[in-house]
């Protein structure tokens, strides 16, 4: 299922506070590095994840080579990854945090059988959309044309 309810994903992002971003780059102009850049502004703690920037710092977090090196407990664990690579990372995030909520697959990445099986112990799972996005959309904080949606001008 990729057609989730306005509802699903308010609460979703209301209730997270911890995201282990799984595959983040370290280039600014990367989806994966922009978005987390954005989830970290917007007050989440983000904790990057990729191996091979493991030992860097990453928006004030180390980043770690692996969901298993995450101490600390996570609320969502967002993947940047190809829809092969999901099974072993959900397999992972179940394995390292027992309290975790969601499990969120960035635009393009779905696997419906690795979702079931979160979903079959009581994580929410997201595929194909993007928290970024969906966070911009649903607090109204989308632009276009250089003007917040909803707002008029009344120079035009």
């Amino acid at each position: 299922m990729t057609d989730y309810t306005d509802a699903f994903l308010t609460d979703i992002l209301k209730r997270t506070k911890t995201v282990a971003v799984v595959g983040v780059s370290m280039n600014p102009v990367r989806p994966s590095y922009y978005v987390a850049r954005y989830l970290s502004l917007k007050g989440y703690m983000v904790i990057p994840v990729n191996p091979g920037h493991a030992g860097k710092v990453l928006f004030g977090n180390t980043v770690r080579a692996s969901l298993s090196e995450i101490d600390e407990p996570v609320d969502m664990v967002d993947i940047f990854r190809r829809s092969e690579a999901v099974p072993p990372i959900v397999d992972a995030a179940l394995d390292a945090f027992p309290n975790l909520r969601t499990i969120w697959m960035q635009i393009g990445v779905e696997h419906p059988e690795a979702a079931a099986k979160a979903q079959a112990r009581g994580v929410d799972v997201v595929m194909n959309r993007c928290p970024k996005i969906e966070y911009q959309r649903l607090f109204g904080e989308l632009r276009m044309g250089g003007f917040a949606t909803g707002v008029i001008s009344s120079k035009l």
